[in-house]
């Protein structure tokens, strides 16, 4: 392998942090190169599921970024460390369920709104079926329930390896219900699913008004607990408060344990900024986590919003957020409760440098027209969760690609222009107020 190799794989790994600051990860530094011939960029992960990870979130800034340093199309290949668990059920569309890197219980804050619920998910997944079945999980949205999920699925998965393990969302569980009778398949769903040593089921509320769905459920259940697999449930209320699903279902959810997750602590959540920070390689003071911990109280998934601000202002540079920076990114005011929108971001970007919204949307490329779409695209990337189609789409109907471009480029020029800086800090500011 080549020194101007590595330096190419070193180059584009940099470029990535930069192009796409909302998925970076401190762990992007232990990504490692295999091979680069051919057109061909061979990278090595720390596992199934961060290539898995990389491949379904971030290969469009690696292949943009791998593009921008050679001056050529590349091809990115994501290779996991090949320690695929064996006796998977057949069906499951890929060899082990896709969880999340950032996901595990050791990036689990504890605290006393979720302390049950994460003692008795590392105790399950010590031990399937024995322990507590079937686990119920409930708590509002963004307060983590997920996030332990896929936690019990990882531990499984690494103290017994052969486990047959099925993950999914409510929703997942019933279309795949409805395909298997549209397509005459019922006998090899029923295999699938009552087979298994460990489902889990997220969001299960939604299995509310649907009969059909819920008789499936309920003997797929009582298949699973006679056979003593584990089961493991979320939902967003307790099992007696889900509208209209039925009491042999509800007595069901209530046999095992039904743990609940409250919303964090202020101190809780001092240390959640911390882990989530560091998780994004970020450097955040005591005194900026303590002011991100007090304004966003709502949930998690607030915080991880509030971080994804910061980084855009302080872009991939290492530098530490401060309590002043943590100011400007989420203002003075009440913490905010609304969800930013791509229209929030276009309205304040065409006020500040004073362009109409139909200028955005046109094919016009002045500099005076081209700069604010490009921060438009920038901004919609770091704030929102639209996809790159999505933001091209209310800019004119333009392509991934381009997006991923105008992205790199006033990423680029935050780094070195500190007038960008100033007007990146300011739009965000408003926006985000």
């Amino acid at each position: 392998m080549t020194q101007d190799a590595k330096e190419i794989f070193e180059a584009v790994i940099d470029r990535v942090k930069v192009l796409d600051p909302v998925n970076s990860r401190s762990w992007f530094d232990n990504l490692a190169l295999k091979n680069f011939n051919g057109g061909m960029l061979e990278i090595i992960c720390p596992d199934n599921q961060s290539a898995a990870f990389l491949q379904d979130t971030c290969i469009s800034s690696f292949n943009l970024a791998a593009q921008q340093i050679t001056g050529h199309l590349v091809t990115i290949k994501f290779i996991g460390d090949g320690k695929v668990p064996k006796g998977r059920p057949a069906g499951q569309g890929a060899a082990e369920p896709k969880l999340h890197p950032d996901y595990t219980f050791d990036n689990f804050v504890i605290g006393p709104c979720n302390r049950l619920a994460h003692a008795s998910c590392i105790a399950v997944s010590k031990s399937l079926g024995t322990t507590y079945n079937p686990l119920f999980i409930y708590g509002t949205v963004g307060l983590g329930k997920t996030h332990l999920l896929h936690a019990v699925c990882r531990e499984t998965q690494s103290s017994n390896p052969k486990a047959k393990i099925l993950f999914l969302s409510c929703e997942e569980f019933v279309n795949r219900f409805i395909n298997a009778i549209e397509q005459g398949a019922m006998s090899e769903f029923k295999n699938q699913y009552r087979t298994v040593d460990l489902l889990v089921i997220d969001d299960v509320q939604f299995l509310q008004e649907r009969d059909q769905s819920q008789e499936e459920f309920f003997h797929t259940f009582n298949a699973l607990y006679d056979n003593q697999s584990q089961i493991v449930l979320s939902a967003d209320a307790p099992p007696g408060e889900i509208p209209s699903l039925p009491e042999r279902l509800t007595s069901r959810f209530k046999c095992g344990l039904v743990a609940r997750i409250d919303a964090p602590t202020y101190e809780t959540r001092i240390a959640i900024v911390q882990k989530k920070a560091k998780l994004r390689g970020m450097k955040v003071s005591d005194d900026a986590a303590k002011y991100i911990a007090g304004k966003v109280k709502a949930n998690i998934r607030e915080i991880e919003g509030a971080l994804t601000t910061l980084y855009a202002l302080a872009g991939a540079g290492g530098q530490e957020i401060s309590e002043e920076l943590a100011k400007i990114a989420l203002g003075d005011d009440e913490t905010r409760d609304k969800n930013i929108t791509i229209t929030d971001i276009i309205k304040a970007v065409t006020s500040y440098y004073e362009v109409r919204p139909a200028d955005l949307q046109s094919k016009k490329r002045s500099q005076s027209i081209t700069m604010p779409r490009q921060i438009c695209m920038y901004l919609a990337r770091n704030l929102t969760s639209h996809s790159l189609e999505e933001i091209g789409g209310h800019l004119g109907g333009r392509d991934h690609t381009t997006v991923m471009h105008a992205c790199g480029k006033i990423a680029e020029l935050q780094q070195s222009s500190e007038k960008i800086q100033l007007q990146l800090a300011e739009l965000t500011k408003r926006i985000t107020k």
